[in-house]
């Protein structure tokens, strides 16, 4: 059996983890269009490699250990499959002729969600809770409503025991992510890209399960928590390809290399993980948006994951695995616990106010979440999606509606 660099990055520590970044829905169309584009004589082998990554008719006996969704992705699932989506949405607007666009795509997202859950259900009862998790995402373009970000997380949470809430870490999510912790529902904090942000989530989930506020807040023998997780992702690429760092290290005259960047989410990401065990937060650091690169010495790396393996997560898309397989034995994975960034370059990278900001503990007050470039961004992108999905049911509540016939 060949040995392939995930399994290799799982040897690293016990318990790291490494989750599918899509939707379990099409991971199987990935695969072997994966395994279609390699070389003849590397195909037998790979396509046993990622039947061994996920198995998705024997889940049980996979590497992966979750999954995450998001927008963006959920969409992609659906246009992949619209022989199975269109008449599945028609049916749904025939059968609820009250419903708004609105309602109705919401609805639809929650059955790509239900759907996948399904499919990591498996991992999830054979381990007890602890492994099988799919993240389902808030509405991001209400990321300041804190009462229906709740409301949209009971009704996610429902669809399956395995569902995980990503909620945002917004000045609002903040106080979400207590609520939900409360509650007993397990999360995922996304739209997160600072130290700040991370150590406001991981406070704000550890009041929750300590149940400290009044108000709506469950007690604590209410409360099942034998399987509850809660996990904290920094979006590693999107803080450190934002142009508002290189903006500000130009106006300062500094130069920042492709390395100098990713040494800084790899040094943000070092202290969460360090911070978070030192207080005993019940959060588990996860990384996500890793980027390929650099060449060291013509050999391609990928340092976003090289160097930051240990107990995390890891949340790896087709983009990412697509090249950690044909780069295959030449990266080498570090423990993070072991790892030094350079004292020259986060001393570079500490004059700029963007990194500042993201990697010290106190460089933003909760007030400013929301200001920050990146969640900004990220925001935008994620609110389009869902955006783009309204108009996908639209355009079938035109044709249902409108009285022509629904394909079956």
């Amino acid at each position: 059996m060949t040995e392939d660099p995930i399994t290799r990055l799982t040897q690293v520590h016990p318990d790291l983890e490494i989750w599918w970044d899509s939707s379990p829905l099409v991971y199987d169309k990935w695969a072997e269009k994966m395994v279609q584009n390699a070389p003849p004589e590397k195909r037998p082998a790979l396509q046993e490699q990622l039947q061994r990554l996920y198995n998705t008719q024997d889940p049980v006996n996979s590497i992966v250990r979750g999954c995450t969704t998001n927008p963006p992705l959920s969409l992609t699932a659906i246009k992949s499959d619209p022989d199975f989506w269109d008449p599945w949405i028609d049916e749904l607007i025939y059968s609820h002729p009250d419903l708004t666009t609105e309602e109705l795509a919401w609805l639809t997202y929650k059955e790509v969600v239900k759907r996948g859950a399904a499919m990591m259900l498996p991992i999830w009862e054979a381990s007890g809770g602890r492994y099988g998790w799919i993240s389902g995402q808030l509405d991001p373009r209400l990321f300041t409503e804190v009462d229906v970000m709740v409301e949209q997380a009971e009704e996610l949470s429902a669809l399956h025991p395995n569902v995980m809430i990503k909620v945002p870490a917004s000045t609002e999510g903040i106080q979400v992510l207590e609520i939900l912790a409360s509650k007993g529902i397990s999360t995922n904090t996304t739209t997160c890209f600072t130290l700040p942000q991370i150590m406001a989530s991981a406070r704000a989930t550890a009041r929750g399960l300590n149940c400290v506020q009044k108000g709506s807040y469950f007690l604590p023998e209410t409360v099942d928590y034998t399987k509850w997780r809660a996990v904290i992702t920094m979006m590693l690429g999107r803080l450190t390809e934002h142009p508002a760092l290189m903006v500000q290290a130009e106006r300062q005259g500094i130069h920042l290399t492709w390395q100098d960047r990713h040494w800084l989410g790899i040094a943000i990401f070092q202290r969460a993980y360090r911070l978070l065990k030192e207080e005993g937060l019940p959060s588990k650091m996860l990384a996500c948006s890793m980027r390929q690169g650099p060449l060291v010495a013509g050999k391609a790396r990928f340092w976003d994951i090289e160097k930051l393996a240990g107990d995390v997560v890891f949340t790896c898309p087709p983009y990412v695995l697509e090249p950690l397989f044909q780069i295959g034995d030449d990266l080498d994975f570090e423990n993070i616990e072991e790892v030094e960034v350079p004292q020259h370059v986060l001393d570079k990278l500490l004059q700029i106010p963007y990194a500042l900001q993201a990697y010290e503990p106190n460089g933003m007050w909760l007030e400013q979440f929301n200001a920050h470039p990146a969640t900004i961004a990220t925001v935008e992108k994620f609110s389009a999606a869902l955006d783009g999905l309204e108009a996908y049911v639209g355009e079938r509540v035109a044709v249902v509606r409108g009285g022509e016939p629904a394909t079956a």
